[in-house]
């Protein structure tokens, strides 16, 4: 790996641990406008709206420019989100607007691994982005925890004068603004791939024809249907476990939401271990050998619900992850090499991106929907780890020996 795979790696680390810092200020700032805790699923929803709506063209746009410049004018937008929640804008809106930049820069950052890098790389290549990206969710907690904490930042509140900050949250937020600042100046750094960019189309018909037939071409071919089936559903999961955790935690574990937002950083310490061990043992041709240890892993969800000691909590979490990490890394570098080949990168990953958003929205909904009615964190908990495993097993029982077919 080159300096250039490392400036990629150093850009996508820093507009992560904005996107994950920026979600626990954003919950922060619900809380400072009384906000209903329902209000907090439909925050996440808001975000990846944009990854739904968006996803024919986002595709073909990062196709159109080089990555580098894609990934700049995707955290600019991001600023803008940031800027908006400063300047009063309620959060749900603004941190769609955040969300639109991100749905613009996910096919950018993934795309360019299979322009810059041979496909025998990809899963190391993946390993190390997965990798990063959860050394950002899990900083990304720990700085969002602290950020909120009004024992730590009470006192540099009352120091400091930033227009447009006048709470814990905003100025919270504001950080955050400097993060997104030098991811942006990172972008600037990424290096070139001699690779025609030319527009597909600017017509927004043929974009959104074209971008449905990538959606079935996609889901028609044996491989690219098991690995986009199982990032589909890891994402969704992932996305409602964060949430599951902080609820679980203030009654299993009696944690404020500083206390909970710091325990979701072990989930993503795990799915990095998992990550690493991925990278190590699976082949991309032996991807769907790894579908069991999802089956594992909704078992290991329901697991919490005894548990009322935070060192249990901490390792069956970090387990937790851990096989989350080992399953979905070969799925995703799978994925990435069959949209490629069958349709190009950036097109492929933004009908990924519309998949697994689609899920997380319905989870997310789903989530919010058992707040509103008001269900224990036990009975979601159960719920949730048992919809897990039914669905993992029902793939594996498709696709556990459709691997050699696909690949022949």
């Amino acid at each position: 790996m080159n300096l250039g795979f490392y400036i990629i790696l150093a850009a996508q680390f820093l507009s992560a641990l904005a996107d994950n810092a920026l979600l626990f200020a954003a919950i922060a700032l619900l809380k400072d406008l009384s906000s209903p805790a329902w209000h907090t699923p439909v925050l996440q929803q808001s975000f990846i709206v944009s990854y739904i709506v968006l996803a024919p063209f986002v595709g073909a746009f990062a196709d159109s420019l080089p990555k580098g410049r894609v990934m700049f004018i995707s955290n600019i937008i991001k600023l803008a989100g940031c800027i908006a929640m400063l300047a009063g804008v309620h959060p749900l809106i603004a941190y769609c607007l955040v969300g639109l930049g991100a749905a613009a820069y996910s096919p950018a950052k993934y795309g360019i691994l299979t322009e810059y890098l041979p496909p025998g790389q990809l899963v190391k290549a993946n390993s190390w982005m997965e990798g990063l990206t959860v050394a950002a969710i899990v900083l990304g907690a720990l700085v969002g925890g602290i950020l909120i904490s009004p024992k730590i930042i009470a006192p540099l509140l009352q120091t400091l004068d930033i227009p447009l900050v006048g709470s814990i949250a905003e100025l919270a937020i504001a950080f955050i603004v400097l993060i997104y600042i030098a991811a942006a100046i990172f972008n600037l750094y990424i290096p070139r791939v001699a690779i025609d960019h030319k527009p597909l189309s600017r017509s927004p018909v043929f974009l959104a024809r074209d971008f449905w037939h990538c959606f079935k071409l996609l889901w028609k071919d044996p491989l690219g249907q098991v690995s986009l089936a199982v990032t589909t559903l890891f994402w969704g999961a992932g996305a409602t476990l964060r949430l599951l955790v902080l609820g679980w935690a203030a009654v299993a574990l009696h944690y404020d939401i500083g206390e909970a937002a710091k325990l979701t950083a072990w989930v993503a310490i795990g799915i990095a271990i998992g990550s690493v061990l991925a990278a190590k043992f699976i082949k991309l041709e032996h991807s769907v050998k790894v579908l069991p240890v999802g089956i594992a892993m909704g078992v290991a969800v329901l697991m919490m619900i005894p548990v009322t000691d935070s060192t249990l909590a901490i390792l069956l979490l970090i387990a937790i992850g851990a096989m989350g990490g080992y399953f979905v890394v070969p799925m995703n570098a799978l994925l990435q090499h069959r949209g490629h080949l069958l349709m190009g990168a950036g097109r492929s990953i933004a009908v990924q991106n519309f998949n697994e958003n689609l899920s997380i929205f319905a989870m997310l909904g789903l989530y919010a929907v058992m707040q509103k009615l008001d269900f224990s964190i036990y009975l979601i908990i159960t719920i949730f780890g048992l919809l897990l495993s039914g669905i993992m097993a029902a793939l594996y029982k498709k696709h556990g020996h459709d691997q050699d077919k696909g690949q022949r």
